[in-house]
């Protein structure tokens, strides 16, 4: 029988006999190397990896032109992030590189893929939200001081081995299965933009007579259609307002994250004290907001249909269709389907620094057919996205449920509740 003992970790309880819990500035030492002149940056976190990433500036993740501070980072360090350590930024560095002094570059006397495993317990868990309660501080603290005294649990050495090894085979087992699962949403987010952009340029019938549109990206259109410039079915087109920013719960305020992720999302929330009534960045039901600036956001697009009191902030731009002339459903399918044109031919500057071109945009052309015709293919469009975002949903959530699984296997095997050899 295996005997037990009480950890004195409250949330790991009773763990085997054989194994310990340290503090982490006795297995943990954090290095500070040298940069050498042909690293490249180390930055993303990918599940339990830390990744190099080339080209950084011009793939959007800095604006910076400084690397002050800077550190070097060699293949399998311990990488931890001193702000986002707390999210699961926490890994094995796979390449030799550079990276902010923001990131914990740490050795251990301990094997370090199972101390990466242990850690990643903590982040899930909320351990280190739970040791930042009551500071005030932008998230939990994964600095170095709270590493090095933080507690860990520790097998001895070759358990600590077996357990890494397990972990990386099967993650990378349930990764592969989320792999395929992700390719199989992009597959059908390009067929639902595929179906979009086939109704809303060629309609519905397939034996049409065409003609050229005379817009390149919109190409040929059919006989009956017009083209028509986007100033002409509008209304409003202009930008929201800046706001002034405010602790309390005032005016509701849509910036470009709100809905950048493909749903209006109010869990970050964030208000103004500019009453909605005294903004021209006011939103109403069936405004399609464009996102206007930063490399990899410009050109996401939202149809609005809350209804509640909302206002846009200087970063979205406000659509605001004639309905008379163009039904407003059918103008955001279509401008739905224009990121590259958005990206490459109406916006202006550098990454990250782009900007929307208004003037570009107003007159810019949207295919225009009669107002019955709009109405058909928007009821034709709304059933076949409805369709393809239910089975979208569906992957979704097997990756959310792989994923449990995934992260109940850290837990399990990290805190000695099952061991390598049961599952063998």
């Amino acid at each position: 029988m295996v005997k037990m003992k009480d950890s004195g970790i409250e949330w790991i309880g009773e763990i085997l006999e054989t194994w310990k819990v340290v503090r982490g500035k006795n297995i943990l030492k954090l290095l500070s190397r040298k940069v050498e002149p042909d690293y490249e940056i180390i930055t993303a976190f990918r599940d339990g990896q830390v990744t190099l990433r080339k080209n950084r500036r011009t793939e959007g993740f800095t604006i910076s032109t400084k690397e002050i501070g800077y550190q070097g980072v060699k293949a399998n360090d311990l990488v931890v992030h001193a702000m986002d350590g707390f999210a699961g930024a926490i890994g094995i560095s796979d390449a030799d590189g550079k990276a902010s002094p923001v990131l914990n570059i740490l050795d251990s006397n301990q094997n370090k893929r199972y101390v990466m495993y242990y850690l990643r317990v903590c982040a899930l868990l909320g351990v280190f939200q739970a040791l930042a309660k009551g500071i005030r501080i932008r998230t939990a603290d994964t600095r170095w001081d709270t590493l090095k005294n933080l507690n860990y649990l520790l097998p001895p050495k070759s358990e600590q081995q077996q357990i890494a090894d397990f972990l990386d085979h099967k993650t990378a087992e349930i990764g592969g299965l989320i792999d395929k699962i992700h390719t199989e949403i992009d597959t059908l987010k390009q067929y639902q933009s595929s179906v979009i952009t086939q109704a809303v340029t060629k309609g519905l019938d397939p034996n049409v007579q065409m003609k050229d549109s005379g817009s390149e990206w919109i190409g040929e259109i059919p006989e009956t259609w017009k083209t028509i410039k986007v100033k002409y079915l509008v209304d409003k087109l202009e930008r929201g307002t800046a706001p002034k920013y405010t602790e309390l719960h005032e005016t509701q305020v849509v910036n470009q994250a709100t809905f950048s992720k493909g749903f209006f999302d109010k869990s970050n929330m964030r208000y103004s004290t500019i009453p909605a009534s005294q903004s021209r960045g006011l939103l109403q039901y069936q405004d399609v907001l464009v996102a206007s600036t930063g490399g990899g956001v410009l050109g996401k697009v939202h149809y609005f249909t809350e209804h509640e009191e909302f206002v846009a902030d200087s970063h979205v731009t406000i659509v605001r269709f004639i309905a008379q002339k163009l039904i407003p459903k059918f103008g955001y399918y279509y401008l739905s389907t224009l990121y590259d044109v958005f990206n490459n031919v109406m916006a202006q500057g550098s990454t990250n620094q782009i900007e929307l071109k208004r003037d570009t945009f107003a007159n810019s052309f949207i295919p225009f057919p009669r107002i019955e015709e709009q109405r058909v293919i928007v009821d034709y469009l709304d059933q076949k996205v409805t369709q393809i975002q239910k089975l979208i949903n569906s992957k979704q959530q097997q990756i959310n449920q792989l994923t449990e699984y995934k992260n109940s296997l850290i837990f399990e095997y990290v805190t000695g509740k099952k061991q390598v050899k049961e599952a063998n």
